[in-house]
């Protein structure tokens, strides 16, 4: 089982967070060159990858680590830069990488380039988009990236540790423990993940909405999608099919229900799942939220509660080993929670 980190003060991790380090800018010449040495990608299948470039961070990065406007050798990549206008200045769009009309755009470009994959990143966060334009899972990308680089540590004879929020897939730790790896759980949030990560040395880490980090002072989302584009240039299948390997079970997503009363609702769930235990025996921790599992035996499936802190809302993740009892799952917390609304 995937050991927890201790529930900390939320405003110390926040003040531990804002004194660390400056991540060096990947576009300098040495950097990227460094980067380079820690993924080695010149002895992939030539691919063609779309990259977003409209947050200018990836304009100046993937030329530079992908291409050879660093003085650095070509690699069999053909990039493809989209998401910039006329003149080399970013186009308009929205800031957030994972803003919905910037996905469609970068998913349109991978089909009409006939890509292998796309990518999104700016320091911490990497998107990657699969040769249909579709979205691959932020544990799918964990689990890759995270396998690598324990992979990395056990040849050095190191005891690799790998740390993820509790939204992350149980894939995560599966793959990761049975590869020799520990694996943490931290709350949602990057003070929460950085801090795990410093106090436990972690290699990586992983959070459900796209961000990575890394323990070298390096970019973590350049870092990510060169990890990404190794992977899939070591073997034949398309990205579609290989990622499937490293997210083997089905989520709902985090979905929110606006509710009139917050404490009765997630009363509602406790008592069903936790005080009654009506689908059986469960183990139950709130490290972050309210998190129940029935993992440890048939059927397989777990699922988070989380309450906003600025709105009555409550987010609900579900995962199961199969789509079945997701759905089941999904369906009956949703019901508890939105018993009392009118939907």
């Amino acid at each position: 089982m995937t050991p927890d980190v201790p529930r900390v003060d939320r405003s110390a991790l926040l003040e531990a967070a804002a004194v660390r380090a400056v991540v060096p800018d990947a576009s300098d010449p040495a950097v990227a060159a460094s980067l380079r040495t820690l993924v080695d990608l010149s002895g992939i299948r030539p691919l063609r990858v779309v990259v977003d470039a409209g947050d200018g961070v990836a304009e100046r990065t993937a030329p530079a680590v992908l291409g050879t406007e660093a003085g650095l050798p070509a690699l069999p990549l053909e990039v493809v830069l989209v998401g910039v206008a006329p003149g080399g200045t970013p186009a308009a769009r929205a800031a957030d990488l994972l803003d919905v009309d910037n996905l469609r755009d970068l998913g349109a470009a991978v089909v009409a380039h006939g890509a292998d994959l796309g990518l999104a990143f700016d320091a911490d966060r990497c998107v990657v988009l699969d040769e249909r334009g579709d979205a691959v899972s932020p544990s799918a990308i964990t689990a890759l990236v995270g396998l690598r680089e324990v992979t990395r540590e056990l040849r050095a004879g190191r005891t690799p540790t790998v740390v993820h929020d509790v939204l992350i897939s149980r894939a995560v730790p599966d793959l990761l423990g049975a590869a020799g790896a520990r694996t943490l759980r931290t709350p949602v949030g990057r003070p929460a993940l950085e801090a795990a990560m410093a106090e436990h040395d972690a290699v990586f880490g992983g959070e459900h909405d796209g961000r990575y980090h890394v323990r070298d002072l390096v970019p973590a989302g350049v870092l990510t999608a060169m990890h990404v584009l190794a992977a899939l240039g070591s073997q034949r299948h398309p990205l579609s099919v290989l990622a499937e390997v490293y997210q083997p079970y089905v989520t709902s997503g985090q979905l929110s229900s606006r509710v009139s009363d917050v404490a009765a609702a997630w009363a509602r769930v406790v008592d069903a799942y936790v005080d009654k235990q009506g689908a059986g025996p469960v183990s139950v921790d709130e490290l972050d939220g309210l998190t129940v599992a029935h993992w440890d035996a048939h059927p397989q499936w777990w699922f988070n509660l989380r309450a906003s802190s600025t709105e009555p809302l409550l987010r609900l993740t579900v995962e199961a080993a199969d789509d079945d009892m997701m759905v089941k799952v999904r369906d009956d917390v949703l019901a508890l929670v939105r018993s009392d609304e009118e939907i």
